[in-house]
Formats: structure tokens, sequence, C-alpha cells
């Protein structure tokens, strides 16, 4: 049997390319590996950078990620009260004049009361002819029609009213329950009430992430902040055109690999999943088999991928890795222990009665 010990160590030499498990590959601080990345509109081949994660990478990424939460479009104070647009249906009644309230003398069904503004934003009034109405509150119309009847009629007293609203829509899409076009009214459609009369979301929605669509912009709305911690910056006012997206959380995971307690994915709960919680839900690192220092975490991103590495050899890396949000479809490997490849290698190689004599000779000094 003793002679066959030089035998084991040559096959263990030429077995290195053979070693079981995953291990990652950089040279100098770049990943060995090229992948596709998109720069200047174009793809390229690029070796990702492996970024050590460290307090000033934490803070770094902090501030970017406040300063994009607050990269939403500007409230327009003017846009608060409606403005009545084509297709309104509206209804004007001058007091003490039933001729001009009722022309023909017949009853009118309720849902056709009222006079349509036409596609050019006019509505057409008898004596006045057509008013152009389109991008005008109910009150100014109302000041409008007032003045022109006035040449007419002595002391006006009218009220105007939308009865239909009709011009100015929001689609809500994605996990609400009554997805479709939402009509705003008198009262300002915000992202909360759109969300409301959608019927609410579903259990599968990912409000941290919500996505409105505005003149060829995409802009992320945290939702679930305005609801938890009272974030009403996030309440956007919605306007004519916009689109809102409630996204799915199904696909908001983390996969976990390599010497973890076990191997998974992960699911990211109300948008937050921190490396630490990571590490503890897939039951820690695994003493016996991992190597501390390599903690990565490999992002894909939008075709512009990153791979972070956590030195966690001290228990208070901890600290850091409390404070590294992961994104959905991160993954994070933990390396293996050269000796644990070794003894893996063994184990492919030999059969399992000859490791475990070998195991015991060198437990015994042989």
């Amino acid at each position: 049997m003793f002679r066959l010990i030089p035998l084991v160590f040559v096959l263990v030499l030429s077995a290195c390319s053979l070693t079981p498990g995953m291990e990652m590959k950089a040279e100098n601080g770049v990943s060995a590996l090229e992948v596709p990345v998109m720069k200047g509109g174009r793809m390229v081949k690029e070796k990702p950078k492996i970024v050590p994660i460290t307090a000033d990478l934490i803070i770094e990424r902090e501030n970017a990620r406040l300063q994009e939460a607050n990269n939403l479009p500007p409230a327009d104070v003017n846009k608060t009260a409606y403005r009545i647009g084509p297709q309104d249906r509206v209804q004007v009644t001058v007091w003490e004049h039933p001729e001009l309230n009722n022309p023909g003398g017949e009853e009118i069904e309720p849902e056709m009361a009222g006079k349509v503004v036409d596609d050019n934003g006019d509505l057409y009034y008898p004596y006045v002819g057509n008013v152009h109405v389109a991008g005008k509150t109910v009150s100014e119309v109302r000041t409008l029609l007032t003045r022109k009847l006035s040449n007419y009629f002595k002391q006006v007293k009218l009220d105007v009213r939308v009865l239909s609203f009709q011009s100015h829509r929001a689609a809500v899409v994605g996990e609400v329950k009554t997805p479709g076009v939402v009509s705003m009214t008198e009262t300002p459609l915000t992202v909360a009430e759109a969300i409301s009369r959608s019927g609410g979301v579903t259990e599968h929605a990912d409000m941290s992430n919500v996505a409105l669509a505005r003149d060829g912009k995409l802009y992320k709305i945290d939702v679930l902040g305005l609801y938890e911690k009272g974030n009403t910056t996030q309440n956007l006012l919605l306007k004519d055109g916009d689109v809102l997206n409630i996204p799915d959380s199904k696909e908001n995971k983390v996969l976990m690999m390599g010497e973890v307690g076990r191997q998974q994915a992960l699911q990211i709960n109300k948008g937050r999943l921190s490396l630490s919680q990571a590490l503890a839900e897939a039951y820690g690192l695994d003493f016996n088999s991992s190597r501390p220092e390599e903690v990565f975490v490999i992002r894909p991103g939008d075709k512009k991928p990153e791979i972070f590495q956590l030195n966690a050899e001290s228990p208070d890396a901890m600290l850091l890795a409390d404070q590294f949000a992961l994104q959905a479809h991160d993954t994070v490997f933990v390396g293996t222990a050269g000796v644990t490849q070794w003894s893996r290698v063994l184990n492919q190689i030999l059969p399992s009665s000859f490791t475990s004599i070998m195991s015991r000779a060198a437990f015994v000094g042989m």
C-alpha cells in the first residue's frame, strides 16, 4: 500500500484541472473571464473588475441610490386643477333661461346631457357659437361663457361642470387586480389613487420598484416607502399619457452558491436583502470547507456586469455585509478552501476505502 503513496501525489498534481466545485479565477483584481458589456451604444468584450466591499464603496453606492430616488419628474402646480379637453362632456346651466338649457324642450337622458368638446377643443353653445375650452379649468370656462352671454342677456348666472371625463387618462398595468386605463377627474390623480382605483396590488407586486413611463423617460418610484414610511415625495401626480407599471416580485431572487450551509435561491422581500441576511438565510459559511476571504457577489446588471468581494475572515466584516444591499439576479458565491479541494480530488480519483486508510494514516502521523 505504501508503494502507492508517491503515485497518489502524482495523481493529485495531475488532477488540479479537475478540482471539484467552482473557483473564481482572477488576475490582478480582474476576472479571467471575458463577458459582453455595453459601451458607447455597442456590445464589446471585457473582463469585469473585482471590487472589494469597503465602507467607501457602500457610502458611494448609497449616495447614488438616494440621488436616483430623488430623480423624479418635477411637480407642476398648475396642473392640479382639471383642465377640460377633447371628448369631455360638459354641462352648462344658465339660471332663469330654460331655453338655453333645453332648447328643444324634450327630456334628455342624463348620460346624453351636456355637450361634447370636439377634437379641436371647441364647445358649441347657443348665441356665442364655438368657444375654445381645451386646456381651461371649469372656473375659467364659466368666466368665459358668462362674459360672452352678457352681450345678449343681463345679469347672467351660470354653472359649468364636467359630466364625463374622457380626455385625460393614465394606464395602470402589471401586478394590480384590475389593470387598465384610469380616467382623470376633478380630483387630482396620484400614484396611490391610481393603484387604489385599479383594485389595489396583487400578492406578487414589487412595490419598491414601480416604474412610471412619462414623455419617453422611465422613473423608479418607491411606493412601499410611501406606504410604510410616509414618503409623500413618491406619491406623484399623474398626467395624461402616463403609464404606471407595478412589476412582479417573483423573479426578485438571489442565488446562494459555493461553500454555504445551503445552496438555494432567496426571495427579496419588500425590496430589501443585505449580504449578511442572505448568508444567514443560507445557514452561513461552511467553516469546514469555505474560504471566508472569498465571498463574491456577482451582479449581471443591465449589460454592465459587476463583481464584488468581501473578506469575511474577521467577524466584524459582517458590519459591511449588513449594509451591502443585494439586487435581484445577484449570485453570492463563497470560495472553497484549498484543503477541501484536495480532499475532493482524492475522493474522485481514489477508492473510498483507500481514502479512508490514507486519512487515518495522516491522523496518526504516518
